[in-house]
This record gives C-alpha cells, structure tokens and sequence, in this order.
C-alpha cells in the first residue's frame, strides 16, 4: 500500500475577510476532491486573508498511481484556478512497509 500527500501554498486574489477566502477555498477543495478522488482539506494559515495551506491525500495499491494523482492535482491548481496562485508544493510518499 502507498500513501502519498501533497501540501499547497497558496496565495488568494482580491480577498480582504475570512469570509470571502472561505468562499474561495469551498469550492476549490470541493473541486480538487472531486475531481481526483482524493482527500482535500485546508490545512494551515487559518488565520490569514489572502494565504492559505490546501493538503491532499491519497491511498492506492501502486506507487505510480498515487503520483498521478498528486501530480494531476498540481497541475490542476496551477494552470485551472486564475483565482489563486500557487505559491509552492510539499509532498511525501510513504509505503506501509516503511
């Protein structure tokens, strides 16, 4: 079994509350999640307007798999969302045998 994660830094555009960057991060994760069946959550910067931390997860039986599906979300976030830049990326992958 493989687990592999990424962890996005994002900077938002024109947001100036907690409320309308929640109102940008909702259907970001909602998309990321849906689109590559993967776990989705903010993760850090909570606190912050314009920043924001976006980890995904995800579990599959092949190593290959799990990467596509890591590098399938990257690719998503940079080129499909004009809403947000992406500002870096952190990822792991762990097999249960580690």
């Amino acid at each position: 079994m493989w687990i592999g994660w990424i962890e996005f830094d994002v900077l938002l555009g024109d947001v100036h509350s907690l409320k309308e960057k929640r109102s940008v991060i909702r259907p970001l994760i909602a998309d990321l999640s849906r689109r590559t069946e993967a776990a989705a959550a903010e993760v850090g910067a909570n606190d912050l307007h314009r920043r924001t931390a976006i980890g995904l997860s995800v579990v599959g039986a092949e190593i290959a798999h799990v990467r596509d599906v890591l590098d399938r979300a990257e690719r998503m976030l940079a080129e499909e969302h004009p809403e947000v830049t992406l500002l870096a990326t952190r990822r792991g992958l762990h097999s249960s045998e580690d």
